[in-house]
Parts: C-alpha cells; sequence; structure tokens
C-alpha cells in the first residue's frame, strides 16, 4: 500500500517505489556506482545527487562542496530538479556502455542516479507518451564537454530506441553525420581540443512508435576566418590534418599534397599541428567509413576532397611586387593545382587574383591589384569556397537523413554550439559567439527562471520573488534595431565614403556610450583605461567582460568577394562549387546581407524553433584551464556556477513546486512526498534493508499470478473476439449516432423555443446560453466605478444581466469607500464644502480642483507666542499670511490670520489687531473674478471697527477652512462687480471688482476701493 503525504512546496521530494526491475536490470545491480550513491554511510563522501536535497541549499560553498564531493569520486552528474549539472572529467569514464544505456530505459526519472541517458531517456518517453516536440540544451562555456554531450545523446537513442533493418541506416547516417560535421567545422583551440567553430542543432524525427526514421541539422556561422588565421596554440579545421596525415597515398598524389602540414602556409600558423591528444590518421578512418554509410558518391568525394586541397594550395600562392607596384605570381605551381582541382581556367585565375573588376557606367575596368589587397582577395576566396562548401556539405547530410514519408513525426532536437570566449584577442567571431551565448542564456531565463515565478504570481500562489540577472538588457545593446551594436556596424559597411575600424568605434561611443554594459578607452575612468586599447571595446556579457578588437570587425561583417573573382567560381568544373556559386549570383546587382545580420536573423529563428518545443536542460562546466583530469578549481568553478544562474535556478527549484502536470497524471507517477531530506536518506536505509527479500516474495507471487491471469485472458479472447467484435463496434456506432441525433434535436428545439419561459424543451439550451454569457462577462466586467460598459446580454437574461449589474456597480462602489482613507475623507468632504460654495460662481475654482488644501499654511513655531498666550491656549486650526487693507485710505498691511476652534484673529507680529467670535460672524464676501479678496462682515459694536478686508494667495483654502469652522457655509456670498463694506460706525464704503492686464488694488479717485484681476484662464 501506497500513501501520499501532502507536503508544502518549499520542498519537493520524489520516491519512487517502483517493485519489479527487468532481467537485464537485475543483471547490472551490482553497479558500483549506483550502491555507493544509494548508501546513506556513504554520502557524506559522494555528497548528494540532487541540489535540492542540500540543507544548506542556499549557501554557494555547499553548493560547490557538494560539486566537489561528487567530482572526486567521478561522479560528473547531479541533478537541479530536471536540470542537469555536467562536469568535464576530462577523462573517459565507464559509463557509456550499453549496459548502462538498457539500465536507464525507461526508467522513472528519479529512480536512478544522476546521468544523461536520465535526461534523454526522460524527453524520449514524454514525446511517445504526450506526442509532442523536446529539445535539449547543451550550455556551457567553450571545454565544458558540450559537444560530447550531444554525441552520448546521439549514441543512447541510436541504442534504445526500436528499429528495422530499413531503420537501421537511418540510423547509423544520424551516428556518423557527426565526425563528418566535426572534421569539417570543429578545431583545437586553446581552451578545447575539439572545439565546435560552428552552431548546430539537429532534429531528430521519430514516428508513432517512437522509432527514428530521419533528422534535420542546421548550422550557423562556420568561423570561416580560422580557414586563412590561427593563434597561436590553436589549429585550423580538423579536416585539412586528418586528410595530410591519414589519406591514401595515390588521393594525396591526385591532390598535389605532401604528407607534412608544415609546409602549408594556412596550417603552421598556430605552430600545433600535432596534437597528442587528436588521432587524426584514425579520425580520418572514422570520416571516409561516414561519407560511404551517408551516401556520399565517389564524384562527390573527389570533388569535396579537391576543394580541401585547393584551399592548401592557396595558403601557398605568395605574391611579388613588379616595378609599377602591381602584384604578380611568380611561382606558378600552386595555381596550376588550383586550377585543375577546381576546374576554371589558369590565365583567367591567376588574372582574377591579381586584378579588381571594376564596372563604370557601362563598361567594365580591370584594375591591378597591390600585394596587400592581392593577399586580400586570396584569402577571401579561401574563406569563401570553405563556407559555402560547408554548408553544402550540411545540406546533403540532410538529404541523406530526410524522411519522405509525410505521416506526422515528433523530434526531439539536439543544441550544440560554441560556447562562451574569452580570448587574449577577442574579435568579430567572439563578438558572434558570445552574442549567441547570450541569446541562448535569455531563453534559459525566459523559459525557466522568469516564466515559473510568473506562473505562480498569475495563480495567486504565496511566493517570495527569487531575483536573477536578466541579461535582456544586454540582447538588446547588441541586437536592437536601429540603435543595437549589430545596427551601428551594418550602418557603417553599407554607407558611403571612407568608414574603417575606428570611425565604427566613434559611432558606437556616440551612440552606445552611455549604456552601463558598454565601455571604451574613452568612455573609461582612469582604472579600467589602462586595461582598454584605443581600438577596442569592452562588454559586460552576463558571463563577465570581454574585450573586443574592433579592427577588422567591418572587413569580416561585409565578407566580400571581388566581382571577378566570383565569376570565376560560378564557372568551376567542380560540381561542388558550381552548386555553391549561382551564376543567378551575377545578375543580382543588390548588395548582400551582412555576416552579422545573416547570423541575427538564423538565430531569431532557431530561438522561435526552441520556444516551440518542450525543453530539457544540461549545464556543462569546465572544472580546469589546464584540461586535467581531477582537478577541481573553486574559483574558475564559482564563476561558472555564478553566471549560468545555477545558485538562482535551485532556489526556485526548492521553493517552488517540483512537479507541474495535471493531478491525474500527476497521481499516477507519484507514490510518497517526504518533507525533509533526512527522512528521505533513513527511509532508503530501511528500504535497503528489506528491499532483496521483499522483492524475491514479490516476484514469485506476482509473476505466478501474471502467467495465470494472462492465459485466462488470452483463451477467453481467442474465444469471444472474432464473434463479438463487429457486434460491439456497430452497437457502439448506433449508440453514438442516436446520442447525437438527440443532442442536436433538442438543441434546435430549444433554439426555437428559446423566448418562451423555461420548460423542458429549452431548458439546456438557455442554460448553454447563460453560460457562454457568464463566461463572456467575466472578462468584461468593469475594473472601476467611472467604467460604465457592460456586456450585452441576450433577449432572455436582460433581468439578471440588469441585476447583475447593480450588484458589480455597488461592489465597485463598496471597494471604493473602504479604500478612502480618514486624511482623504476630510479632503474630499473639504473640496465638497469648497464646491458648493464656489461652483460655477467664482473664476479660478476649476484650477483649485485637483490641488489638495493644506491642513495649515503656518506652522504653530511661526506664530508669535506672546499672540498664542493671547488667544488663551486655543488650539490653532489654521494659519495663513494675508494682506489686510485698512479702513482710512486702504492702506496693505502684512498680516496673519489665525483659525482657532471658535475665533479668527487678525494678527500684526506680536499683537492681535482684531478678534472675530463665529457666532457674532454676519457673512464672507468675495468676488466672482480671479482675485483673493475676502470681506468678513462684522455686526456693528463698539468691540468692532468695521469689516475685514483681506487678500490671501489660497482664497478658496481659507474662506472653506473659516465657513466649517464657524459652521457658517450659507453666510458666503460670490458677488459680482461691487460690494458694500462697513468701515466704522455708521459708514460705508465700496469696492469694486474689474479686469485688466495686471493685478492691482488701489484706491480711486472716488474714494472707492478699486480690486483689478487679471481673465481667468479656462
Amino acid at each position: 500500500m501506497f500513501l501520499l503525504y501532502s507536503a508544502p512546496p518549499d520542498l519537493t521530494v520524489h520516491l519512487f517505489s517502483s517493485m519489479t526491475l527487468s532481467h537485464e536490470k537485475e543483471e547490472v545491480e551490482d553497479n558500483t556506482d549506483i550502491i555507493m550513491e544509494g548508501a546513506l554511510i556513504a554520502r557524506d563522501r559522494v555528497g548528494v545527487q540532487d541540489f535540492v536535497l542540500l540543507d544548506s541549499h542556499t549557501s554557494e560553498a555547499a553548493f560547490l562542496n557538494n560539486l566537489r564531493k561528487r567530482y572526486q569520486e567521478n561522479l560528473i552528474y547531479t541533478y537541479i530538479g530536471t536540470l542537469l549539472v555536467s562536469v568535464n572529467p576530462y577523462k573517459e569514464l565507464d559509463i557509456y556502455t550499453v549496459t548502462q544505456m538498457q539500465l536507464y530505459r525507461g526508467v522513472n526519472f528519479f529512480e536512478l542516479p544522476p546521468h544523461l541517458y536520465a535526461i534523454a531517456d526522460n524527453a524520449y518517453r514524454v514525446m511517445c507518451s504526450e506526442y509532442n516536440n523536446h529539445f535539449i540544451l547543451i550550455s556551457g562555456e567553450s571545454g565544458a564537454g558540450k559537444t560530447e554531450a550531444s554525441k552520448k545523446i546521439l549514441q543512447y537513442y541510436a541504442v534504445t530506441c526500436p528499429t528495422t533493418e530499413q531503420l537501421q541506416v537511418v540510423r547509423d547516417r544520424l551516428l556518423l553525420s557527426n565526425p563528418v560535421l566535426e572534421a569539417f567545422g570543429n578545431a583545437k583551440t586553446l581552451r578545447n581540443d575539439n572545439s565546435s567553430r560552428f552552431g548546430k542543432y539537429m532534429d531528430i524525427q521519430f514516428d508513432f512508435k517512437g522509432a527514428p526514421v530521419g533528422g534535420h541539422i542546421l548550422s550557423y556561422l562556420i568561423e570561416k576566418s580560422r580557414v586563412v588565421h590561427q593563434n597561436h596554440g590553436e589549429r585550423n579545421f580538423h579536416i585539412f590534418y586528418q586528410l595530410l596525415e591519414g589519406g591514401e597515398k595515390d588521393l594525396l598524389s591526385w591532390l598535389g599534397l605532401e604528407r607534412n602540414p608544415q609546409k602549408y602556409a594556412y596550417l603552421v600558423q598556430g605552430r600545433c599541428a600535432k596534437v597528442f591528444s587528436i588521432n587524426d590518421k584514425n579520425d580520418w578512418k572514422i570520416v571516409r567509413k561516414a561519407f560511404s554509410i551517408i551516401d556520399f558518391t565517389e564524384k562527390d568525394l573527389e570533388h569535396l576532397f579537391g576543394i580541401v586541397a585547393s584551399v592548401l594550395h592557396l595558403g601557398n600562392i605568395q605574391f611579388e611586387e613588379d616595378s609599377n607596384g602591381h602584384a604578380i605570381i611568380r611561382n606558378g605551381t600552386q595555381i596550376k593545382w588550383i586550377s585543375k582541382l577546381l576546374g576554371v581556367h589558369l590565365s583567367i585565375l591567376q588574372e582574377a587574383l591579381t586584378h579588381r573588376k571594376i564596372e563604370a557606367r557601362s563598361e567594365e575596368v580591370l584594375s591591378p591589384l597591390n600585394v596587400d589587397l592581392a593577399f586580400y582577395a586570396r584569402d577571401a576566396v579561401a574563406k569563401a569556397i570553405y563556407g559555402r562548401t560547408f554548408t553544402w556539405l550540411v545540406n546533403k547530410i540532410n538529404g541523406s537523413l530526410a524522411n519522405k514519408d509525410s505521416t506526422r513525426k515528433t523530434v526531439i532536437g539536439l543544441l550544440d554550439i560554441y560556447g562562451f570566449e574569452v580570448l587574449d584577442t577577442n574579435s568579430f567571431e567572439q563578438f558572434c559567439i558570445n552574442y549567441c551565448n547570450e541569446k541562448l542564456q535569455q531563453l534559459l531565463i525566459e523559459m525557466t527562471l522568469k516564466a515559473e515565478q510568473e506562473e505562480y504570481e498569475m495563480e495567486g500562489i504565496e511566493w517570495e520573488p527569487i531575483p536573477y540577472f536578466n541579461n535582456k538588457i544586454i540582447c538588446d545593446l547588441v541586437e536592437q534595431k536601429h540603435k543595437g551594436i549589430i545596427s551601428i556596424l551594418d550602418e557603417e559597411c553599407l554607407r558611403p565614403g571612407e568608414a574603417t575600424d575606428l570611425s565604427f568605434l566613434e559611432k558606437l561611443e556616440e551612440k552606445v556610450g552611455d549604456h552601463a554594459h558598454f565601455v571604451t578607452r574613452k568612455l573609461a575612468d582612469q582604472k579600467t583605461r589602462k586595461s582598454i586599447d584605443w581600438v577596442d571595446f569592452r562588454l559586460l556579457h552576463y558571463a563577465g567582460e570581454v574585450t573586443y578588437c574592433a579592427v577588422g570587425f567591418l572587413e569580416k561583417n561585409n565578407d566580400l568577394l571581388y566581382r571577378n573573382l566570383k565569376e570565376v567560381l560560378c564557372n568551376s568544373k567542380n560540381g561542388i562549387v558550381r552548386e555553391c556559386f549561382l551564376l543567378s549570383e551575377l545578375d543580382s546587382r543588390r548588395r548582400p546581407e551582412t555576416v552579422a545580420t545573416q547570423f541575427k536573423n538564423s538565430l531569431m529563428s532557431l530561438i522561435e524553433i526552441l520556444m516551440s518545443k518542450e525543453p530539457s536542460y544540461v549545464r556543462c562546466i569546465k572544472p580546469n584551464e589546464n584540461k586535467e583530469p581531477g582537478k577541481f578549481d573553486d574559483c574558475l568553478i564559482r564563476h561558472q556556477v555564478k553566471y549560468l544562474g545555477l545558485m538562482e535556478h535551485l532556489r526556485v527549484r526548492r521553493a517552488g513546486f517540483a512537479y507541474r502536470r495535471k493531478y491525474e497524471h500527476f497521481l499516477q507517477r507519484t507514490k510518497i512526498f517526504i518533507r525533509f531530506p533526512k527522512t528521505l536518506f533513513a527511509t532508503e536505509d530501511a528500504f535497503e534493508i528489506r528491499k532483496h527479500l521483499l522483492v524475491s516474495r514479490l516476484q514469485a507471487k506476482y509473476k505466478g499470478r501474471l502467467g495465470k491471469r494472462d492465459y485466462q485472458k488470452k483463451r477467453k479472447a481467442a474465444i469471444k473476439l472474432e464473434a463479438c467484435w463487429r457486434g460491439v463496434l456497430a452497437r457502439k456506432e448506433a449508440k453514438k449516432r442516436t446520442w447525437a441525433v438527440q443532442i442536436i434535436r433538442k438543441f434546435i428545439k430549444g433554439f426555437i423555443n428559446r423566448k418562451k419561459p423555461l420548460c423542458p424543451e429549452n431548458t439546456e439550451f438557455v442554460r448553454l446560453v447563460q453560460y457562454k454569457y457568464l463566461m463572456k462577462l467575466r472578462d468584461h466586467i468593469p475594473r472601476n466605478v467611472l467604467d460604465k460598459s457592460w456586456l450585452q446580454p441576450p433577449s432572455i437574461l436582460e433581468e439578471i444581466s440588469e441585476m447583475l449589474q447593480k450588484i458589480c456597480i455597488r461592489n465597485l462602489v463598496q471597494k471604493y469607500c473602504r479604500g478612502v482613507t480618514p486624511e482623504r475623507k476630510v479632503q474630499l468632504q473639504q473640496k465638497a464644502v469648497t464646491s458648493a460654495i464656489f461652483r460655477g460662481k467664482k473664476e479660478g475654482y476649476q484650477q483649485s480642483i485637483n490641488l489638495p488644501f493644506a491642513d495649515t499654511r503656518l506652522k504653530e513655531t511661526d506664530i508669535s507666542p506672546k499672540v498664542l498666550q493671547l488667544i488663551q491656549g486655543e488650539k490653532v486650526k489654521y494659519a495663513t499670511p494675508v494682506v489686510k487693507y485698512d479702513r482710512n485710505g486702504f492702506k496693505a498691511r502684512e498680516r496673519l490670520l489665525v483659525l482657532t476652534q471658535s475665533s479668527a484673529y487678525v494678527v500684526e507680529m506680536a499683537k492681535i489687531k482684531q478678534k472675530i467670535d463665529y457666532a457674532t460672524l454676519k457673512g464672507i464676501s468675495t468676488s466672482n473674478l480671479c482675485d483673493g479678496i475676502v470681506v468678513i462682515h462684522v455686526p456693528e459694536d463698539n468691540k468692532q471697527k468695521g469689516d475685514v478686508i483681506l487678500q490671501c494667495e489660497h482664497i478658496f483654502e481659507t474662506v472653506t477652512k473659516l465657513c466649517m469652522l464657524a459652521n457658517k457655509q450659507n453666510l458666503v456670498k460670490v458677488v459680482k462687480g461691487s460690494l458694500r463694506f462697513r468701515i466704522g460706525s455708521g459708514k460705508e464704503g465700496t469696492m469694486v471688482f474689474t479686469v485688466g492686464p495686471e493685478p492691482h488694488v488701489f484706491k480711486a479717485k472716488d474714494g472707492q476701493l478699486t480690486v483689478v484681476s487679471n481673465q481667468a484662464k479656462s
């Protein structure tokens, strides 16, 4: 009996309880690695096989320590949930045998120790069961083991997938396409003896039975510049050395080659033609065998090897200067071989290498080249021939792998692409390679860290966001339209005039100089400037800083081939060259896309392909820079763990839900949940003790019962099958049709009677209409009180819709009211009083609506303590500076207006000039114009000298505060033209309001107080 324990999402651990193992698995139960990983007593030595099980899962030190323990025990694979971390051992390990492949075949993901085969098998099983497409993204920096990992996965599918004699051919071609592409596309670099110098994405196609029936390969940006130049300690592409080392004597003689690579200029620049870790002779045999299986004809191979040899001969052509400073070829040996191998006319080829054809209106002129331009032309031909031949090679392999059956296939994609590179001198190739790695890192972020957290937030799951670095800002810096580095590079390449690498660098400084991830010597601070040359620029990639030398960027991006050289190649008798260089190219006057733009577009297409598939991830880590077995460089690995985002991925996996599937599927696959890792380990140890006895008993009973049941089922099936099957099918079909007719009839009747009262004839139709309307209404409910829109209901639901609308509006109003704070409520109350007094009466009111009222314009500290003492301790509710106009002569005096709970005070410095009790207040007057004049009317008695004339900046705020404190809102009058006010006992004055260009208050010649104000802006 199995129990399902509920565990919170912070830690979920799977323990699968498969009780029966196949006979093949019983044969390998004594596998030492599995016993060592399964035993609790050994865990202190070998670490945990899933980082999610670490107690200190947030500690980088614990992460590295666990990785180190496993690496020292040759356990190079560790999980983070379903992501596999692989550390390159730099030695052969006995974990890739056929026995190991059969062991992992069809086994639940977490049942056996981590392995590349588990990732491959899991993707394959899910693809077969759910009939969807997958891809396995293998990433890491150069030398981390990505290419080897992709080969192991391909071998696993070749061995474990079902196959027939016919499909065996496809399987062999899939496997042997790798050594061919590696020979032409891989090379030794400083960091990797078998570094991929091109990007490769392979789709393996499977039929409905899960058998591999075909494949397709996409290649990306082969590093053509390696053909003509290699850094110290690096080699050219493997095929050159393999041909010289392993090629038959007759073949080399026919190609005009010698076995010694030191005799070829294109092979000696790196000064390491021989590498002890590479056996070129054996590799040549494998490539030759692969050619025969992949369906290359003898003619194809003759032309292909002719191209490889012609590239070597091109490198040995030397140019000299004649008396006119023009380039000439004195030694014609090499060019004769090229002419023979490529099938071009000798004199035409020689002329094309030393002259350039220039079109001037309707005529063509041959311009002699100097020595430097001749070498440039020679190298351009070598790069163009090799680059296009590689594309032809990929297409040829695709033709042999193509499946002609038009039925739907499912695919598993393998992405093996060049890793992140930081060399001593980084050029255009490293820029493209690192941009590619930025895009793949962005894809992983989008599909794991970002997507999973957004899914939790969208579903309303309580979740503490886990921060991570999103490298989209770097991708945008490189690829943004019109503003990115690629667009600026293309602009420099295409613009008329003299464009140089330095002008390109200046354009970068001008357009992206303020970007946080871009630095040049000119833009850098004093400390950084020392490490950047004048022709360099530095990008802060997700994996660290990389300094690029801008020299050669424009030339490599343009990748131009002189027209007369292209004409020579288009007329070649070599079949491959003729396919690669079409005559139609000569007719086109359109400038071809630049290399960077082509690469960007192909990357965008690749990302679209990957986004449409279910992902699996393998993160490869390089343990040291020297490719030494057993050496674990903590600093280097810590840097890789950081920029690969493994700690963030671990935290998301640990905090998140380890399994996200439909509940029914989930329940079928999962048996036990355990909260803590220690409990799991203890459970496993207890299981180890009882396992053998329990398994033997269960197998004995189970096999006997299974055999008996199988016999009985077959006997009954054989007797009844033929008699019953046709009847069952017929009855099922008749029942299905009857049901369909009844449903259709029922809904037609419902539609006809839809306007009648609810009855059996229209009930289901009405219910369906109601359900659809409510489902639509759910997505169209108003979000706030001001939104008056409402989904138009069907006629039968108008009454219900009206009721729902009222409920919705009531809820929105209640929600709004609950959100109003006490301070906001006071403001609204004051604004309501202001509206009642001034709305439509006084100019400037509309402009004051959005301005909040202050509690007071003066603090108590701004009022004289003597005044505060004179008002007998009353609390100041509001105070503001005002200008008071005397009753004699209307002179302006600076005063303060202080409002308390019971009285208003006009204050001068430390004196109270006038006190007005709210109880005796007769009224408040103000004009309808845009001025700050307010007149406070007081009663005729000995205490009061007359009405108070004040001018204040915040007229609406002051009047509102005054009338609310006095509780006499109805005493405020807004007058037009003029108003009368009392000057003293028995005397009255007149105040006239008018509009003028400048606001002004003065005493007119007739003795009246005149107030001039501006016209308020509408």
